[in-house]
């Protein structure tokens, strides 16, 4: 399917049935959706409306059972698992509510691990200073605060230039005030670098942050909205 040069991901009528012993568990059910590029995308909706699922196949985690998923021109739906692997390492960061960081290692080796598996990786450093914890990079994560280790976690996902950064509810283990903090360096990312970033939360309160927000219910689009200011915002700064 032929894109445009601005558009990261397409989907169309992309459904995903999951079989729970004799019942299938429809948790897509015919979704359509663009995303493009340098954009901020919230996506909302309940426990169970299908936002990790859309997540998980965008970010090639996960194939639809039916439908089509495009990352440009790249079909990822019809893509093997050595694709998906190479797509995944090339092209896309994820952060996930818990930060699954390696205690034995300091914030900046933490980060550097990227190095190994990213063909053009940022320096380490430069990482943590985008999500302002330069100054903590010689610091091992049981003497981070939580909402440093999920930046840290950030900087990782950053670290090899990715595409696209994917975030499943990455202030769910925070309180609000470090989420805002956490959040703060998500969109210092999507603005200083352009990195087309989607977020999974369920506070709407976060939506005020986004280009779009996307609203699912059972599977489905249930709303999208634009934030007009956001984006009017974002011209002025670039």
């Amino acid at each position: 399917m032929p894109t445009s040069p601005t558009t990261v991901f397409t989907t169309r009528g992309v459904t995903k049935v999951y079989r729970m012993g004799e019942v299938d568990v429809h948790a897509l059910r015919g979704v359509d959706v663009s995303m493009f590029a340098g954009e901020f995308v919230v996506i909302l909706g309940a426990s169970g409306s299908g936002k990790s699922t859309l997540l998980n196949i965008l970010g090639g985690l996960d194939v639809p059972t039916a439908g089509e998923v495009f990352f440009r021109d790249q079909s990822l739906s019809d893509a093997d698992e050595d694709e998906l692997t190479e797509y995944r390492r090339e092209h896309v960061g994820f952060v996930f509510q818990f930060y699954n960081l390696i205690a034995s290692l300091t914030a900046k080796e933490n980060v550097s691990l990227v190095a190994d598996i990213a063909s053009n990786p940022m320096d380490p450093a430069e990482a943590l200073r985008l999500v302002g914890l330069y100054d903590r990079r010689d610091h091992y994560p049981s003497q981070l605060s939580g909402g440093e280790q999920q930046r840290v976690a950030i900087a990782r996902a950053i670290g090899k230039r990715p595409d696209v950064l994917l975030c499943d509810e990455p202030t769910g283990a925070l309180d609000v005030k470090t989420g805002v903090v956490v959040l703060e360096a998500v969109a210092r990312i999507n603005r200083e670098l352009g990195t087309l970033t989607a977020v999974i939360t369920h506070n709407a309160t976060i939506a005020e942050m986004a280009d779009r927000v996307i609203s699912l219910s059972d599977g489905q689009i249930a709303d999208v909205h634009t934030n007009a200011m956001r984006k009017e915002a974002k011209d002025l700064v670039w």
